[in-house]
């Protein structure tokens, strides 16, 4: 090779190509094998675990390359793509045997964390959705756009505010952002969320992708879809006949639960183990489909809030619920259909293959059936279903005629298409059956010709037909007979003139055969290419029928009765519980509660130990409206309540990791955020509001942030709190009340009853639940001598009147301090007093110590190890 470093014809035809896809992994077919260079090798290898190599290893500056079989390449592909890298293919464009001079290449499809069609069966039930962000610098709002290309959805909003565009992102679980120019702000959020960012500068669609934005009117969303479809088209460069046209929505047209709501509320996620087990979802999920399972976490992330919508949706469970055979026989038969979205997609797409036909075909035929226990329920609830259930006949019927029932994998080696189809692939057929049975009669003549009983007819690509003979049986051949045609160590292979004509019949059949059939395969793919709409139109009624009957499984397992909705502003929820914690534990042991809130009461005031189930009855009661508002039946003996327009929850301390604050900091924000835009028709759930900072400012803050509620906002709002002094509000505010969480002493022992009861807690027993913990008897002895001395020091006005004259930041300082020194000045230390008391570290410790910032078990460690520094 010399020392030369000029690039050889290859690799300068791979440099052209990779200079058009700087931010992917450019995979470069090479025979048999996908290339990678570079510093693509170099990374690639890495990531994959695959071996590095080079190429022109001998010369002064050899190329790092990497390759992968492509038999396997879709893991590989998988593999970079789930951690965020984009992946171009590029293919050989003409066979490498009839090219002249270098083999023409070129990327066809770039693969992203947003464009992935293959998800896997593991993943059936999800969307990957593609997200486009047009920022409107004139009048400060953000176009949102958003598509699932295996699915063809396609959506679009005008959004106002950063934080109403992360919440949808959040919502969504968006891999990919399109964007052209954004604020270097939201940018650095996006990068912060591990969220891809490309960079599209350009709109181009042609005329056949206008249709997408024809029923826009809003000019800023129709420059988002165009912008999405435009990097959609330059990425996969294939057909998107699929694409359904976009649909404008709001958010403000369902009822909103922001991102950290969602996940508080575990939703769609367990908190823990961050999968769908444990969670709400995990509990309503029991559809039969694919399509199914993605309409239930759709319905889920966007409940309704139009009351006549619910009401349908609750009608159509009670009459599945209503009737039992019928609703059993659609759940078998929903079993059998396949994902008819995704199907109609790989059409569109050219990747379907005959197995899929097949799956389509199949789920086709479930449709009359569907249809006919849809009637024999006889209810106009279910009218619309009914009529939107076509079964496609002519596609059913087409691939039924045309497709085998067992189709090979592959669309291009033959096997495909069912005899009496087609006429000349008949007769290609009969010529090679012919020809093998030919072949066959051949064999069976020569060896009795000849006495050699195991003379064979082969075959293999390379020789084409061949007469075997073994070398111990050479000499019974009369001279003459064959051609020698090729030469084995224990064998001699020869040919015939009239075996030659018979391979050269037989080879052009098959050739031919596999052709054609491709061919009438691509016919067939096409005429249902044709009825692409009415199989989205289909899914979308099959889907919704698997939704609502999961529904009524789910309703009828786990005892679920149907919520009435009220038009007045009152609650009533009887023997409610948290259906999810209600199946992990089981029925036997749950202890349901009721949540009473007449037109009159707004707050309810929630006090009671930890652990004993005050954020558990939070939680069940915003379960409850959600569950009502997606169509579900709820968790109770009975239930009445209003349409609610928003759910704000402040529950859980974390801080947040988008923008670096801490959870006090987010504490106030949420809260800000509650106050600000909950309306009378809202439901608030508050879960210690205050104890992120001092006490004093806490209670504060809590009592301040009650009031406001209950005199402006009107909102339904639970608020649970250890300030045992604002239970004192009960007096002097008309709309709030008083509930606790019941617990008992026993011998010592705290039993927690799990039943919210009226009024508030005598006390919040927070040593008892560090006895609980396990923490030791001697740390816990100490911690109740601190509790004295606090309760004996504690000011008698409890509930503070903010009409009084503030104390000065100095003199609270300086009473804080004599309070936490008071806890270590008694008589029987002050003589034997060590260093550690003298010690200033120990002193400024407590001095920063906020209490109500710290859970109980953070104040007993800190506590022992205090007490270990002073015993030494």
């Amino acid at each position: 090779m010399g020392k030369s470093t000029k690039l050889t014809p290859m690799m300068e035809q791979y440099e052209k190509v990779k200079a058009q896809y700087p931010d992917a992994f450019l995979f470069y077919r090479l025979g048999d094998f996908y290339e990678m260079f570079n510093d693509d090798a170099v990374k690639g290898a890495q990531i994959l675990e695959l071996t590095l190599t080079a190429r022109n290893k001998n010369s002064s500056n050899p190329i790092p390359m990497c390759g992968i079989p492509y038999k396997a390449v879709e893991s590989y592909i998988n593999t970079l793509v789930d951690k965020g890298y984009k992946v171009a293919i590029c293919e050989q464009m003409e066979d490498p045997r009839v090219a002249k001079g270098m083999v023409k290449r070129a990327v066809t499809q770039l693969l992203t964390p947003g464009t992935r069609t293959e998800t896997g069966a593991e993943n059936a039930k999800n969307n990957n959705y593609l997200t486009a962000l047009e920022y409107d610098k004139d009048n400060q709002k953000y176009g949102f756009s958003y598509a699932d290309l295996s699915t063809g959805e396609l959506q679009v909003s005008v959004l106002g505010q950063i934080d109403t565009v992360i919440n949808e992102i959040m919502n969504l679980q968006t891999k990919e952002i399109i964007v052209k120019d954004v604020p270097d702000k939201d940018i650095k959020i996006f990068k912060k969320l591990g969220i891809l960012l490309s960079h599209q500068p350009d709109i181009s669609i042609g005329n056949e992708m206008q249709h997408l934005t024809d029923n826009l009117i809003n000019p800023l969303e129709k420059e988002t879809v165009n912008r999405l479809i435009s990097y959609i088209i330059k990425t996969q460069k294939r057909s998107l006949s699929h694409m359904k046209p976009a649909s404008s929505y709001r958010p403000a047209e369902f009822l909103k639960i922001d991102h950290n709501s969602q996940y508080n509320l575990e939703l769609t996620k367990n908190i823990r183990t961050n999968k769908k087990s444990g969670s709400l979802l995990w509990l309503l999920d029991e559809t039969k489909t694919a399509m199914g399972g993605r309409k239930l976490k759709k319905w889920l992330d966007r409940p309704l809030i139009v009351k006549h919508k619910i009401v349908e949706r609750q009608n159509s469970v009670q009459e599945l619920l209503d009737h039992y055979y019928e609703r059993n026989e659609i759940s078998d038969i929903l079993i059998k259909v396949y994902d008819l979205e995704r199907l109609a997609g790989k059409v569109s797409f050219g990747s379907v293959n005959g197995r899929d036909l097949i799956q389509l075909q199949s789920s086709l035929e479930q449709v009359p059936k569907l249809r006919y226990e849809i009637a024999s329920i006889d209810a106009k609830t279910f009218k619309n279903i009914y009529d939107n259930l076509d079964p496609v006949d002519d596609v059913s019927d087409l691939i039924n005629s045309a497709i085998n029932e067992e189709p090979p994998i592959s669309v291009t080696d033959g096997g495909l298409i069912k005899d009496g189809y087609n006429l000349t692939l008949d007769k290609y057929r009969d010529a090679m059956n012919n020809g093998k049975k030919w072949i066959a009669e051949l064999e069976s003549k020569e060896r009795e010709a000849t006495g050699i009983n195991n003379l064979k007819i082969g075959y293999n690509h390379v020789f084409g037909y061949y007469i075997e003979v073994s070398k111990a049986n050479l000499n019974k051949l009369p001279e003459d007979r064959y051609e020698r045609k090729q030469t084995l160590t224990n064998a001699e292979r020869f040919s015939t003139p009239e075996l030659k004509e018979k391979e050269k019949l037989i080879i052009e059949a098959q050739e031919k055969s596999k052709t054609l059939e491709y061919e009438i395969f691509s016919e067939v793919r096409d005429t249902v290419k044709q009825s692409i709409n009415r199989l989205q139109k289909l899914a979308e009624t099959v889907s919704t029928l698997d939704v609502l009957q999961s529904f009524a499984v789910v309703s009828e397992n786990y005892r679920l009765v149907k919520p009435t909705l009220s038009d007045k502003h009152d609650l009533e929820i009887v023997d409610g519980r948290h259906p999810v914690v209600e199946k992990v534990m089981g029925h036997q042991s749950y202890v349901p509660n009721d949540v009473k809130m007449d037109p009159d009461t707004n707050v309810l005031l929630i006090t009671g130990p930890n652990m004993s189930g005050k954020s558990t009855y939070m939680r069940q009661l915003a379960l409850a409206v959600i569950m009502t508002q997606i169509g579900c039946f709820v968790a109770a003996k009975s239930a009445q309540m209003p349409v609610f327009d928003q759910i704000f929850t402040r529950i859980g301390a974390a801080d947040d990791l988008i923008s670096g604050e801490s959870t006090f900091m987010v504490e106030m924000k949420e809260s800000n955020e509650a106050i600000q835009n909950a309306t009378n028709n809202s439901l608030i759930l508050f879960d210690e509001i205050g104890r992120g900072t001092a006490t004093y400012d806490g209670m504060a803050l809590a009592q301040s942030i009650i009031e406001y509620v209950h005199n402006n906002t009107h909102a339904k709002t639970l608020f649970s709190t250890h300030y045992h002094e604002l239970t004192e509000l009960e007096n002097t505010l008309k709309n709030l009340t008083n509930v606790h969480v019941g617990a008992v002493e026993k011998n010592g022992e705290l039993v927690f009853l799990h039943k919210v009861k009226k009024g508030a807690a005598d006390k919040s027993y927070g040593i008892h639940v560090a006895k609980l913990a396990g923490l030791p008897n001697n740390l816990l002895t100490r911690a109740n001598d601190i509790l004295q001395h606090l309760e004996n020091s504690q000011n008698d006005n409890n509930v503070m009147n903010i009409e009084q004259e503030p104390v000065s930041k100095e003199k609270q300082v300086n009473e804080d301090n004599d309070a936490q020194l008071s806890l270590f000045s008694d008589k029987s230390n002050k003589e034997n007093s060590n260093n550690s008391i003298k010690d200033n570290s120990i002193i400024n410790d407590i001095k920063k110590m906020d209490l109500m910032s710290k859970t109980p078990m953070e104040i007993m460690n800190a506590v022992y190890k205090w007490k270990q520094k002073i015993e030494k």
